[in-house]
């Protein structure tokens, strides 16, 4: 038996599974052996309830399709919609849940492969870093240079939700996600605790968003990189405006250099190609990702263009 099947066998802590979209797979390939728990859908964990100031609360196991579908989210929240409406196929997405998409692995190919060791099933290093990394990150923050796969959490992130566990409240996605740093995980959950539900603000007045990804294929394809913007602007100036990405980093990141540069500025071109040009700071790209800030400029320009112009 080779180290790596000696580990995998030894994997006691039980997996949950609601949805199972990304767990099946994973049992499939033989890269997940622990034993199963299945979720029961309690009422907290189902569905969306609405505040009497908008805001909304949305069930771990509310299923994708049914936040891409609600007329009412994409009233609210249209960032999120989208990018529900964006990931995956319609089969996937009324059968995965929220809950889910923020707590999947890792889809690095290294890692999905039962035969090789690495850092996220207990190996020593990253065999990705000086291996095939042509989907890997573009800003290398740690020693996993796999991107987070979860669409849904660089929305939330840009949303400013935040995450209710069954041992902990009020997290935020870099609270759930980490920061990057610690290559063996894929977030900070603990032996038995799961997602139970996630808290969004109230939309801003006069707020829209835009998502959109860059893709190796016209459909069912993981993002190389995504984007979700929310703006307002009034009087020709951007008064509001976050940004997300997703598909460059081991976690989604907010760009606060664009968010920076755009925010108090003239709703005009000039203001997108400049931050644009931005996009790009702190990252340090690895030889085949070089490609992704490439992506970044264009979805950074094509989003925040498309906020601009429908608001204005």
């Amino acid at each position: 038996m080779s180290a790596v099947d000696a580990s995998l066998s030894e994997q006691q802590t039980p997996e949950f599974r609601a949805g199972g979209t990304d767990l099946s797979e994973r049992r499939r390939s033989g890269v997940s052996r622990a034993p199963l728990v299945d979720l029961t859908a309690s009422p907290d964990m189902v569905g969306i309830e609405w505040g009497a100031d908008g805001a909304a609360r949305i069930g771990a196991l509310t299923t994708v399709a049914e936040i891409a579908n609600n007329a009412r989210v994409a009233h609210g929240y249209p960032g999120l919609a989208a990018a529900a409406g964006g990931l995956a196929t319609p089969q996937i997405r009324h059968v995965a849940t929220l809950g889910g998409n923020l707590a999947q692995r890792s889809r690095c190919w290294y890692f999905r492969n039962p035969h090789t060791a690495c850092l996220k099933k207990g190996g020593p290093i990253c065999p990705a870093r000086d291996g095939n990394h042509l989907y890997g990150v573009a800003f290398d923050l740690g020693p996993c240079v796999a991107p987070h796969p979860s669409t849904l959490a660089a929305a939330l992130m840009a949303y400013d939700a935040m995450i209710t566990t069954s041992l902990r409240q009020h997290l935020t996605v870099t609270e759930l996600l980490g920061d990057g740093t610690n290559g063996s995980a894929d977030n900070s959950l603990k032996v038995g605790e799961i997602i139970r539900s996630i808290q969004l603000p109230s939309p801003v007045p006069g707020e829209r968003a835009f998502y959109k990804r860059a893709i190796s294929r016209t459909h069912a394809e993981w993002p190389l990189v995504e984007l979700v913007a929310r703006g307002v602007v009034s009087d020709q100036n951007v008064t509001f405006v976050h940004v997300a990405v997703g598909g460059v980093a081991p976690v989604p990141l907010r760009l606060s250099a664009v968010e920076s540069i755009v925010r108090g500025a003239s709703a005009t071109s000039d203001t997108i190609a400049r931050a644009a040009e931005q996009s790009a700071i702190g990252a340090q790209p690895l030889p085949m990702t070089r490609y992704k800030l490439v992506l970044l400029k264009g979805l950074v320009e094509d989003v925040l263009g498309r906020l601009i112009a429908q608001i204005s």
